[in-house]
């Protein structure tokens, strides 16, 4: 069975994951150190994942504001992070683990919380 070039580029393309990393976005994030480049695409990882599979649109993603991130090795877990949609802020659980150079991602999973009250936001520098 002979496949034709095209059709094998095709095939490549639709395997690469939905939120592959732009060139620009890949040099900005060599830019940061190991541990907060890891941070960063989990973070993305989150955003793009909480798009695809609820009913929100975040923008933001921090993954520090009720408590700090536990690093090991190439996994991060954030059991304090929180996401911001349509104006408004809502907690947020994440598991991520990277590859070595902590760009691409090997495992995810994550845990939608409340809604966070905007009286709330100032204590936690939280913003529209």
């Amino acid at each position: 069975m002979k496949i034709s070039l095209p059709l094998a580029a095709i095939a490549l393309l639709c395997a690469l994951p939905a939120h592959a990393l732009d060139d620009r976005t890949i040099k900005q994030l060599n830019a940061l150190a190991p541990d907060e480049r890891r941070e960063q695409r989990c973070d993305m990882e989150a955003m793009d994942r909480i798009r695809k599979d609820a009913d929100f649109k975040p923008d933001k993603v921090i993954a520090y504001t009720f408590e700090s991130p536990v690093e090991q090795g190439n996994a991060i877990r954030a059991p304090g992070a929180v996401f911001r949609s349509g104006g408004d802020w809502y907690r947020l659980k994440y598991k991520c683990e990277t590859g070595e150079q902590g760009l691409e991602i090997t495992s995810f999973d994550y845990k939608i919380g409340s809604k966070i009250p905007r009286e709330e936001w100032e204590k936690l520098y939280l913003y529209e």
